[in-house]
């Protein structure tokens, strides 16, 4: 009787995997309890970009139909995703390893897949939240069609778990915030500026052509919009592949760093 009653003591009152719910909520208000500097933030910084960069070159147009502002409107939607979905898994984990409380996380029963399921997870919704609240927004300034829904939906997801990838291989290998912006800064910026958010890349001398095709965003944001218009620079089906072959080479990269423990556990 003592025996089994100190088995029944002993026993875990958390089954193994439970603890994956509780990162995935925890990294969800993580960001929703600071939303106006998570969400509203992002928002007003797209609509400025959509004021300023629509009024200025509003007389152009793009694909011989479509006005600039249309045209922008699903860029700077995607752009939201992706930086917001990069910014929630980097600057987590980074906050988590300077102020020294990643070992709470660690020490919990979840194993490398949960852990990373959770953080893109979070940052997959962090990313579509930010991009639904541009989307509403910019209807005021009208409302783009939807020709393609099921394809604007895959290109967010990958585009926004693509990022929180990439956020968690930037904040397990960064050390401190200066070393994340750099990453930031001098990676991620420009592959997402220079990914044709503002232009089609048909705009731009042959040479700058052949460059654009070699970033991985520019097939992201180019597949999204396809959604939205059913014309692009590129085969979306060209564009999903690409995706989702950088989505498993990315992901691959991030469970890799996770089970071996890389800055983490060592």
């Amino acid at each position: 009787m003592k025996n089994a009653s100190n088995k029944a003591l002993s026993k875990p009152t958390l089954e193994y995997g439970s603890g994956f719910p509780t990162l995935l909520l925890k990294e969800v208000k993580r960001f929703y309890k600071v939303a106006f500097q998570t969400v509203a933030a992002p928002v007003l910084t797209a609509v400025l970009y959509l004021m300023i960069f629509g009024h200025v070159l509003e007389g152009r147009e793009v694909y011989g139909r479509l006005s600039y502002t249309a045209f922008l409107i699903p860029g700077l939607v995607m752009m939201s995703v992706l930086q917001n979905a990069f910014a929630n898994t980097s600057s987590s984990l980074i906050q988590s390893k300077v102020t020294g409380n990643l070992v709470f996380v660690l020490l919990a029963p979840l194993s490398h897949f949960e852990f990373y399921a959770a953080y893109i997870l979070a940052a997959v919704f962090r990313g579509i939240v930010v991009g639904l609240g541009v989307f509403f927004i910019t209807i005021f300034f009208g409302l783009p069609s939807l020709e393609y829904p099921l394809w604007i939906l895959a290109f967010a997801f990958l585009g926004a778990a693509i990022l929180g990838s990439l956020g968690l291989i930037a904040g397990i290998w960064a050390d401190k915030y200066d070393q994340l912006a750099a990453f930031q800064n001098f990676i991620i910026m420009p592959a997402t500026m220079l990914s044709g958010v503002f232009y089609s890349i048909h705009s731009l001398p042959p040479a700058w052509q052949v460059v654009s095709h070699f970033n991985p965003f520019f097939y992201m944001i180019d597949g999204f919009r396809y959604g939205f218009f059913g014309v692009s620079d590129v085969s979306p089906w060209s564009s999903l592949a690409i995706v989702l072959c950088f989505f498993v080479v990315v992901s691959a990269i991030a469970l890799r760093l996770l089970q071996k423990g890389y800055k983490l556990r060592h």
